[in-house]
Order: C-alpha cells, then structure tokens, then sequence
C-alpha cells in the first residue's frame, strides 16, 4: 500500500451487554420497562383471548410454550421458526400477556414466557385445551358448486 492511499478498516463488533456489567451496575435491571398489565383472572375477557389466538403466529408460539413449559423468547421464535424481528415478536407477545394467555419473567438479560393454563381453566373451563388439541392445519372450507346453488325464491 503506498503512503498516499487512504486505508479504512471494517470492524464488526457487536455490543453487547456482559454477565459481569449486569452484576456489577444494578442499574441495568431497573432499566427494563415493562409497562404491560397481565389481567387477574376475573378481568380476562373471552373475546381478547380468541383475538389473540387468532393470529396464527401467536397459536404457533401458544402451542409451543403448552408443549414445552416456561421458554426463553429467542428460543420460541427460532424453534416455531418465527420469521419476524425481536420488535415484531415483543408486539405479538405484548397481545398475548394483555389477554391473559401467557405470562413474562425477566431474569437478567433473559425474557421467559408461559401460558397460564391454570388461569385459563379456572375463567374459560377447557377453552385453552380444545385450542391446543385442535388440529394445527385449517379446516378447508367446501363450497357447493355453481350450478347448485339454492336461490330464495322472491
């Protein structure tokens, strides 16, 4: 390289917050805000957890979390194979705990999630398990052909 030509280098770093910073400055816990209000069982509405269990992104992450227990998020959206970013799954997961479905714990720079099932038994009797058990495919919908269609008669 000659001494005229101007040399820039690319670094790739990606910044990341370590285990010993979080011991050592208790101040990165209290920084985590989580404005969501999980409802006591009483309060949960029955058309904002069918809401909530229609997108079929959050079923997939529903039925993932029932199968397997308490999950780490990340691993939720790599194992259902969640092809959405970290902000996009949060949003989702926001819908999920204001309906009451599931439930979030922080434990440092990790978020877990479960569904509360026992909650759900005890305000919707079986609703959470015939959802579950439900077949993960849709139910095609059949149409009678033109030709048989019954008009009323005016």
């Amino acid at each position: 390289m000659d001494s005229n030509s101007t040399s820039i280098e690319r670094s790739i770093f990606i910044e990341r917050t370590t285990p010993i910073e979080y011991f050592t400055n208790p101040r990165y816990a209290e920084t985590v805000i989580d404005d969501v209000v999980e409802p006591a069982v009483a309060d949960m509405e029955l058309s904002r957890v069918l809401t909530a269990l229609a997108d079929p992104h959050r079923l997939a992450t529903v039925r993932f979390v029932a199968r397997n227990g308490e999950s780490w998020c990340s691993r939720v959206m790599q194992d259902v194979g969640l092809e959405m970013s970290k902000s996009t799954f949060s949003h989702h997961l926001r819908i999920l705990r204001e309906a009451g479905v599931v439930t979030k714990r922080i434990e440092g720079t990790k978020s877990y999630m479960c569904v509360r099932k026992a909650d759900l038994d005890a305000r919707f009797p079986g609703l959470i398990d015939s959802i579950l058990n439900a077949d993960a495919e849709t139910v095609p919908r059949q149409t009678a052909p033109r030709d048989s269609v019954v008009r009323p008669q005016i």
